[in-house]
């Protein structure tokens, strides 16, 4: 069996040999067209590699700017500014007129007996408004004139009798005694005389109580009196005339103790009248010198120009100026954080690599008005202070403004 199987390929040798005999130069070009095939293959591997090469480059690139891209923060940035700084004081005070009168009778309350007035009226200096009740006292006027007259009549018949003894003693008649006696009565009944007259001139003067008048110009803001009633001025139901002059206002209000060493005469004051929409410049005029136990304050006055549409006792705001700083460094208030070191805020800053980064800032402020607050040291102005975004940022951290 073994020598059968040798046999049959010796025989399949020989026939293979003799076929390719027959054909070399088929084989060489079939090797050669092979060989040429894997050099192609080759070379197009080669430019494959450095094609992923390239592309497994530009991947990482992609991969670490998405990877730097989710640590930027988008911020939103403004110059620091170096402005004046004015720091104000917000009160509540009111309208009110130099000149109010709350008019009351010069002598005792009396009855009324004439209106001369009515609510609204323009009044003069002077100007009659009521008509009281005068019988007592114009008998007491001619009282006081015939008590006068009297007098007259017995100075004058002194004056007489003692010019007649004078005469007489010239003469070396009569004696030194009754010349003494004339004389006296004379001097005595001159005093009476005197003193009669200043009584006609009080009771001439009580009779002129009786006219009660305005001693201001202005207008009659309040009439509650009628005639038959009793006018004493004053009532628990308050005034029974007031007179109202406008023609120079002011406005008032009780400012807190904690203040009195932040003010004085003449500081600036910025008057708001809301509901007449007015608006006035003025500075403190008067401080009251004592503080006033109950509520704790001191008032303190602002004249106002006159004006039609501002009424006593109407609501004003007042913005007085008590600190202010030239040429200060201010940024908003919202923008300074605090920690255990104490404020700082975050500005903007280009770190070595050029990019854009957060520094952490620490400053000293000073007061705060409004939005804004005044900062001591910490800023110079110019720098870009992160304005929105700065809640959650942090020292060095990559952040973006959005811009290109």
């Amino acid at each position: 069996m073994k020598k059968l199987t040798f046999a049959l390929l010796t025989v399949t040798t020989l026939a293979l040999l003799a076929a390719c005999g027959g054909s070399n130069k088929d084989a060489a070009a079939l090797i050669s067209d092979k060989k040429a095939a894997i050099e192609k293959l080759k070379s197009q591997n080669t430019k494959n590699e450095e094609e992923i090469k390239k592309l497994q480059a530009e991947l990482e690139k992609i991969d670490s700017n998405t990877a730097n891209a989710a640590k930027i923060k988008l911020v939103n940035v403004a110059p620091v500014v170096v402005q004046d700084f004015k720091h104000y004081i917000d009160l509540q005070g009111h309208v009110d007129a130099e000149n109010i009168s709350y008019i009351s009778p010069r002598g005792m309350p009396g009855q009324v007996k004439a209106v001369y007035v009515v609510q609204g009226q323009y009044v003069k200096k002077g100007q009659a408004l009521l008509k009281l009740d005068d019988a007592i006292m114009q008998q007491q006027v001619v009282a006081a004139r015939q008590q006068l007259e009297g007098i007259k009549t017995q100075l004058s018949f002194a004056r007489n009798l003692y010019n007649r003894q004078k005469n007489l003693w010239e003469q070396g008649i009569g004696t030194e005694v009754q010349l003494i006696t004339a004389k006296t009565n004379v001097e005595s009944l001159e005093n009476q005389l005197k003193s009669a007259q200043e009584s006609v001139q009080v009771a001439v003067e009580q009779l002129k109580t009786a006219n009660v008048v305005s001693d201001v110009n202005g207008v009659a803001d309040i009439v509650n009196i009628r005639v038959g009633e009793t006018f004493q001025g004053m009532t628990q139901a308050g005034p029974q005339i007031k007179i109202v002059n406008t023609s120079s206002l002011k406005v008032v209000s009780n400012i807190p103790e904690n203040y009195l060493t932040r003010l004085h005469k003449g500081t600036p004051v910025e008057v708001v009248i809301p509901d007449a929409n007015k608006k006035v410049t003025s500075s403190i005029s008067l401080i009251s010198q004592a503080i006033d136990i109950t509520q704790r304050g001191f008032v303190a006055e602002a004249r106002i120009p006159a004006d039609p549409a501002l009424k006593p006792n109407q609501t004003a705001i007042l913005k007085i100026m008590d600190y202010t700083a030239p040429n200060a460094v201010v940024i908003p208030v919202n923008t300074v954080q605090t920690d255990e070191t104490g404020k700082y805020v975050y500005v903007l800053v280009q770190g070595s690599n050029g990019r854009s980064v957060a520094k952490k800032q620490t400053v000293l402020i000073g007061e705060v008005y409004g939005n804004n607050v005044e900062i001591k040291s910490g800023l110079k102005g110019g720098e870009q202070l992160v304005v929105e975004g700065y809640q959650s940022l942090y020292e060095g951290q990559l952040i973006s403004t959005g811009t290109k």
